[in-house]
């Protein structure tokens, strides 16, 4: 009977580790794949043509601004909302935290289409930013604000479960021996949360590279100017340029997998570091 037992266990493994295999194959493998065969299906030549187009590496220098512009924003806000809902009790703290999560349910379409009628010709905000000479939709601002809006949350998510899970006794003892509010955070606080922080700051790229929907909205499709990479992709594959689309697409596959590999590389680190305080 036990023998029947173990030989059912292992054959159930196997047959979800197969399961697992065709799944990854089929859904992952096979497209990464058939993207770089593509890419390089006329030559490297013409790969390196594609990916130093003129309007290639523009759309790639405007992905990595807004991609620093939203880890800048979410960094500094979710720090500051993670400290606030954790550190603190007021009224109102998960109506804070709900709005926080909103990004994560709306649309990024529907998000893009909220910020045009919010900023675009029949808000009551454009004549002002017409006189102070500041344009957002169609223009690079609206790609960045875009990009800001749809990562909102991961920095802050990652953080709150940590300092929550901390608590506030460390903070408390060093504010008790005279230790001031910056001190605090820099000693006590900080090697709490570094590896989420670092973790937080992975997903947050990794959400921004790949950004579509909301920047496709606000952009406004202008070639060299308000193209990240994944609407450049589209451009050049509605154009038949299908080199071109995916040797651009293989540099987001690339950018991914170093985003990826970082991603396991912090898991670990901060495993260790759990495992070490735990035990140390």
């Amino acid at each position: 009977m036990e023998k029947t037992e173990k030989t059912s266990r292992r054959i159930f493994r196997y047959f979800l580790i197969l399961l697992c295999a065709v799944f990854l194959t089929v859904m992952l493998i096979l497209p990464l794949v058939y993207i770089i065969a593509t890419a390089l299906r006329e030559g490297f030549s013409a790969y390196l043509a594609a990916i130093t187009d003129e309007y290639a590496l523009d759309a790639v220098l405007l992905t990595l601004k807004a991609v620093l512009w939203a880890l800048g924003v979410n960094t500094l806000f979710g720090l500051c909302a993670a400290w606030c809902i954790t550190k603190f009790h007021f009224k109102g703290k998960k109506v804070i935290s709900t709005l926080i999560d909103l990004p994560l349910t709306v649309s990024p379409v529907i998000a893009g289409l909220i910020f045009v009628l919010t900023f675009g010709r029949q808000s009551f905000l454009y004549d002002g930013l017409q006189r102070m000479n500041i344009k957002i939709i169609f223009a690079v601002p609206g790609v960045i604000l875009a990009t800001i809006f749809v990562t909102f949350p991961y920095i802050s998510r990652e953080l709150i479960p940590v300092l929550t899970a901390e608590g506030t006794d460390e903070e408390e003892a060093a504010a008790l021996m005279g230790a001031g509010a910056f001190t605090i955070f820099r000693k006590v606080t900080f090697p709490h949360i570094k590896w989420a922080l670092l973790y937080g700051v992975v997903l947050c790229t990794a959400r921004a590279m790949g950004e579509f929907g909301a920047v496709s909205v606000l952009s406004g499709h202008l070639r060299g100017k308000t193209n990240t990479m994944p609407l450049y992709v589209e451009l050049l594959y509605q154009g038949y340029d299908f080199t071109g689309a995916f040797a651009v697409s293989s540099l987001l596959v690339i950018m991914a997998v170093v985003v990826l590999v970082l991603r396991s590389v912090l898991e670990y680190k901060g495993k260790k570091s759990q495992e070490r305080n735990h035990y140390g």
